[in-house]
């Protein structure tokens, strides 16, 4: 299977340059700068892409990649302050621009052999950046320019490196999958074979060599990761596999009792179901800061399907739905890039849990998840569910997790999506929910003062959950979500709205 590696130095668009190789048909992977070259060469990449950045090459303590990268053998493309580094690193001379640019440009395209193949001349591209290459390394000629940038692009044919100042994986810059298909297929001659079907074929493969006769415990949550990491593992072990899902006290109005259903009775899984609400509301209590709970909660986890597994067999391997974003948001800084949160079951997990973890969608984006339910049957209604977090409704209280907090953010979610259902656009949106703030606001209600809790909307749309826009909704739809929540929600007396999009925000509150 070919594969490209995607250096990251820090872009809010690395996983986004991932994701579109990913949907040209050819698998990447995200590592970081700090990789040991050795490792790289291991790794037996087809190509290399450097990621943009938000630092200068010339900075002290700016990241950089071993110039070892540029004796692989392979094509290696740069993006931003991949191009930057690359001519830093290829003795070419970079400098703060005089003129910065930001926003939309117009490319001029000066040659069509390699990257610009195809492209237009005057295409609209995307801009981010405040230095310049102001001497070209050795080797290399441009090929595009803009008003503001003359090495917009550049290129070395000979050894196939090249860099473009633009960002090709944003949508703003209109032809920027055709310059990445130009990369892929007419530079690194690659051809296009990561699809879903094969995926699961070499992924229950590996889970038979890996688990052999054992047994296998899978926790569900109730999500499509969950589901989907069942599925596969049944495929590959058959009845070896006992699926536990937890009843956390933390899930949505009618979750529970819903899912359970359709996990025997449309899915034929082998599903346990384990009350542990009155645990994970005590062991949550008093407890406000968001990364303490992600762990509190990871934990608890952990020690229900460690009592599960000595009741059904003794199984040594845990399957779990973790997806390539829980591991880039949870990852240990290991170069510019940081941690953004602890996802329950990526840096949540306690080290010394006594399973082997068995995650087949670890190198998955979300959407390729959803496409590979569809390839496994799942319905479609499911599969188009919005995702919920695993410390569920705990992550939707800001402060304390207690029953009264609980009860009111379970009932303001419930009308939040039946509103958003009955108003047609569930399906429009990646997520939409409720928040419960610890504050709380003077307000009138029967000709009386009240003092009572806040509530916050948030809509967004998203393709991967990476980043995300909020969603304009009309005034008549926040309207009708106010009334009912203020009417029927108790303790509550005033809902705003959250018009922050991820970055700078995330989409969840904790």
């Amino acid at each position: 299977m070919n594969k490209i590696l995607v250096i990251d130095f820090g872009s809010q668009y690395t996983q986004l340059i991932a994701r579109k190789v990913r949907e040209l048909g050819v698998y990447s992977e995200i590592w970081p700068p700090t990789a040991p070259i050795e490792k790289i060469r291991e790794a037996r990449p087809q190509g290399v892409i450097l990621s943009g950045g938000p630092q200068s090459v010339y900075e002290e303590g700016a990241p950089a990649a071993s110039p070892e990268i540029f004796n692989l053998g392979v094509p290696v493309l740069g993006i931003c302050y991949g191009l930057q580094l690359m001519a830093h690193l290829l003795s070419g001379e970079v400098a703060p621009s005089t003129r910065r640019e930001y926003g939309f440009a117009s490319l001029r395209v000066l040659g069509r052999r390699g990257l610009l193949s195809g492209l237009k001349d005057m295409e609209q591209v995307w801009m981010s950046h405040g230095d310049t290459v102001e001497k070209l390394p050795p080797g290399f000629h441009v090929t595009g320019r803009t008003r503001n940038t003359r090495a917009a692009v550049i290129e070395d044919p000979k050894r196939d490196f090249y860099g473009v100042q633009f960002h090709p994986e944003v949508v703003h810059t209109k032809e920027g999958r055709k310059v990445l298909a130009n990369f892929l297929f007419r530079i690194a001659g690659l051809i296009p074979d990561w699809d879903m079907g094969s995926f699961v074929e070499r992924k229950a493969g590996e889970i038979r060599k890996t688990v052999g006769r054992g047994r296998v415990l899978c926790g569900l949550s109730g999500g499509v990761d969950s589901l989907v990491t069942a599925l596969i593992v049944q495929r590959a072990v058959g009845k070896r596999l006992t699926c536990v899902f937890v009843d956390n006290g933390l899930l949505r109005q009618g979750q529970y009792d819903g899912l359970m259903e359709m996990f025997r009775t449309k899915l034929d899984l082998n599903v346990v179901g384990v009350d542990a609400s009155e645990d994970f509301i005590t062991a949550g209590g008093g407890v406000s800061d968001p990364e303490k709970k992600r762990k509190i909660i990871g934990g608890l986890f952990i020690k229900t399907f460690q009592r599960e597994a000595k009741r059904h067999g003794g199984a040594k391997f845990l399957a779990q739905g973790t997806i390539y974003p829980d591991v880039i948001e949870s990852a240990p800084v290991q170069g510019p890039s940081a941690v953004i949160k602890s996802h329950h079951n990526v840096g949540g997990l306690p080290k010394s849990h006594g399973f082997t973890l068995v995650e087949p969608l670890r190198e998955l984006f979300k959407d390729e998840v959803r496409a590979l339910a569809a390839e496994l049957g799942a319905d479609r209604a499911f599969i188009a569910q919005h995702p919920f977090p695993g410390p569920g409704l705990a992550v939707r209280i800001v402060g304390p997790v207690d029953r009264e907090s609980l009860g009111i953010v379970r009932a303001a979610d419930d009308i939040v999506v039946r509103e958003i259902r009955a108003a047609g656009v569930y399906d429009r949106l990646w997520q939409a929910f409720a928040v419960l703030l610890p504050v709380r606001s003077v307000g009138v209600m029967g000709d009386q003062r009240t003092y009572q809790r806040v509530v916050v909307v948030r809509l967004v749309q998203s393709v991967d959950g990476m980043t995300a826009n909020w969603f304009p909704a009309p005034s008549g739809l926040l309207a009708r979500i106010s009334t009912r929540i203020v009417n029927e929600v108790a303790g509550v007396n005033r809902v705003v709205f959250d018009i922050t999009s991820k970055p700078p925000g995330t989409i969840e509150w904790e």
